[in-house]
């Protein structure tokens, strides 16, 4: 996709800003019929929205990236949505000939050993799945929050990506999260059972710990890292 200029960008984020979740996301699938996709990790905010598309049969391709690193309880937060939503969300898997002799060269937890190796491993667990799912589409909805990390309070809530070539929209962006839970809970939404055992950010297992009390949003994510900016790739964000 090309770059839209920034005063259609602008249009289309005022035209947004008025509407509520689910209008919103209608609009973007009937003005990029075909061409939006959400992607999930089964997250609250996620679920939140997975919600709004589905029991509003709202046109939006839903998908998810199936690392290989998952929880069990991210698989059966998974499939409690298939089942109460009656749907099949698509998922992503890692190219087995990038994976595999990654694996063989530095083992199946080198992500523990460097920031390299870590980073490495999340490009081809996650970042190249996504690239591969986000291809053939315009929009891209996301589950993020300011509230998630210091990185992303200054996010816009419609963007452009330019790494990825397509205009990214975070309609959760402003919720808090006692906003996110009362909602879940309202709408009998299925979520992930680790939520309830202090983790925020869930990820694979083997990088994901539950949240100490006064914890930043992201520190059980890559614990063992010392960085106030951890992200696996998926998001860049230039401040």
């Amino acid at each position: 996709m090309e770059a839209p200029s920034i005063q259609s960008l602008k249009n289309l984020s005022t035209q947004l800003e008025i509407l509520s979740t689910g209008d919103a996301l209608l609009l973007l699938s009937e003005r990029f019929a075909g061409k939006t996709t959400f992607s999930t990790s089964f997250s609250f905010e996620d679920q939140v929205i997975t919600h709004d598309i589905l029991s509003n049969s709202v046109p939006i391709s839903i998908f998810t990236l199936d690392t290989g690193r998952l929880f069990a309880e991210t698989h059966a937060a998974w499939n409690s949505t298939n089942t109460q939503y009656h749907t099949h969300i698509k998922a992503y898997y890692p190219d087995h000939t990038l994976l595999e002799p990654f694996i063989q060269t530095h083992g199946p937890n080198s992500f523990y050993e460097s920031v390299e190796n870590r980073k490495n491993c999340c490009h081809i667990r996650k970042v190249e799945p996504l690239q591969r799912a986000l291809k053939g589409n315009d929009v891209w909805i996301t589950g993020l929050r300011a509230q998630h990390s210091a990185a992303r309070e200054n996010l816009q809530q419609l963007e452009w990506d330019e790494t990825n070539h397509i205009i990214k929209y975070h309609p959760l962006l402003y919720w808090t999260t006692e906003e996110i839970r009362a909602y879940v809970d309202e709408k009998n939404i299925p979520y992930n059972p680790l939520h309830d055992r202090g983790f925020v950010s869930i990820g694979c297992a083997p990088c994901t710990r539950a949240v100490r009390a006064g914890e930043d949003f992201r520190a059980g994510r890559w614990w063992w890292e010392d960085s106030s900016k951890k992200e696996c790739g998926l998001h860049e964000h230039k401040n």
